[in-house]
């Protein structure tokens, strides 16, 4: 069964909304969308609940299709560390099944809802995978992908296919899950995702430090990196995102933040939070969160609330992946071109950094070239997170590819999606 079958045709600039999108309730459906889609050269925006629909350049398509119909969890072990699921069941319903046994996804997916002005907790698993985005223990526990066992999906071409299985001995051959994970449903709809779980820590802890020099924090996280206390997120925060936290010892800092998180036994937590604690007294002042309030920080700082809101005017928030070690050197090159806000996690490794529309003005190009220079100089990668249609639709979201890399995305492309039927230029104008 498929619901929502009558769609008037989306107009080239994206402008219009497609009332009644394609919501088909099992594979055989999304096959049959798929299917008719490419008979009919009818291009889709493919979905799970629409939150991430800010990321990438707009799609400008004939009819969506949504994977809300595709909900549940098929299996779950617990003692496996494993767990299964259709591609649009809600994080909200996996986060739950996990509580009750006492484990979570160790990558802390990232809800990126709020980001472009929608609710929390409204993703799916399935975009989540899609856009492979990891939160604070990223460069711990790997990217989302690293945690993808298995896959069913349903290609450009209206074939399903099968990769991997529910243990890592099953995941032989082509690792088409790590593909598709960060291709953003332009290859292939994710029907269903086998995934990795694993148990909480009996304890937890931040320690903050609180200093107005971006320099000492960034430093502290240098040392954090390289120290024997085994540490599972560090990040640094200017004042402003530290007056947007909710958490009381952060919002009243009312100077930068630099934050580093320990998890495990309870014993050993104490213990390396005493060292950590020591090591940064020689810095200045220190404070510690307990597990609720720890909790609560590091999921502000994984779902960009601490980040400017979104807004009218033609700002740009971009998102540089780059060595932990040039942070202080990505700190000063972007001071020299913007006063935009920056915000270091990762170890430093990911900054995120918003400049307002008054110092973009009208050479939005301009602006994005001086940024991507930037990350090119550390080695790193600069994405354009948010920004407004038109910009996104100017600038190269993802950075301009190389002639070798762009011949081999759009051969890809046209092996799994020959018609261009899948969210036609959410990566790239072409393909």
């Amino acid at each position: 069964m498929c619901i929502g079958v009558s769609y008037p045709i989306l107009n080239l600039n994206g402008s219009d909304v497609i009332p009644d999108p394609f919501t088909p309730d099992s594979e055989d459906a999304l096959k049959d969308v798929l299917a008719e889609a490419l008979t009919s050269g009818r291009t889709l925006e493919v979905s799970g609940a629409g939150t991430k629909r800010g990321l990438g350049r707009p799609v400008a398509a004939d009819a969506g299709l949504t994977l809300a119909g595709l909900t549940g969890i098929t299996y779950y072990a617990p003692g496996e560390l494993v767990m299964e699921a259709q591609a649009g069941t809600p994080m909200a319903e996996i986060t739950a099944a996990l509580d009750e046994q006492n484990q979570r996804l160790a990558f802390e997916p990232t809800d990126l809802g709020p980001l472009y002005g929608g609710a929390p907790g409204q993703g799916t698993i399935g975009g989540v995978f899609a856009c492979n985005l990891a939160g604070p223990r990223r460069p711990f526990a790997g990217a989302a992908r690293d945690h993808l066992l298995g896959i069913r999906a349903v290609s450009g071409r209206a074939e399903t296919f099968t990769a991997g299985g529910r243990v890592v001995k099953n995941v032989t051959g082509y690792d088409m899950g790590k593909l598709l994970a960060g291709s953003l449903g332009t290859l292939a709809v994710f029907s269903q995702v086998t995934f990795k779980v694993l148990p909480k820590p009996e304890a937890e802890r931040t320690v903050l430090l609180f200093s107005s020099a971006p320099d000492d924090g960034l430093n502290a996280l240098n040392r954090a990196a390289g120290e024997v206390w085994d540490i599972s997120a560090g990040a640094h925060i200017g004042k402003p995102a530290a007056a947007r936290s909710a958490v009381s010892y952060v919002v009243g800092a009312e100077t930068s933040v630099t934050a580093v998180r320990l998890e495990g036994a309870r014993g050993a937590v104490d213990e390396r939070t005493a060292m950590v604690r020591a090591a940064f007294d020689e810095i200045g002042p220190t404070e510690e969160l307990h597990r609720h309030n720890s909790h609560r920080f590091w999921h502000e700082l994984r779902d960009g609330a601490l980040l400017p809101a979104m807004d009218v005017d033609a700002s740009q928030l971009w998102r540089l992946t780059l060595p932990p070690a040039d942070a202080a050197m990505a700190l000063d090159r972007l001071a020299a071109i913007t006063n935009g806000e920056l915000l270091f996690d990762w170890l430093g490794g990911l900054v995120w950094l918003s400049i307002p529309g008054s110092e973009i003005g009208h050479a939005p190009e301009q602006m994005a070239a001086a940024v991507r220079a930037v990350a090119a100089q550390g080695g790193g990668h600069a994405v354009l997170m948010r920004a407004t249609d038109e910009m996104r639709r100017q600038i190269s979201v993802f950075g301009a590819a190389g002639v070798d890399q762009m011949a081999l995305t759009r051969r890809i492309k046209n092996n799994f999606d020959p018609g261009g039927i899948l969210n036609p230029g959410r990566m790239y104008e072409s393909c």
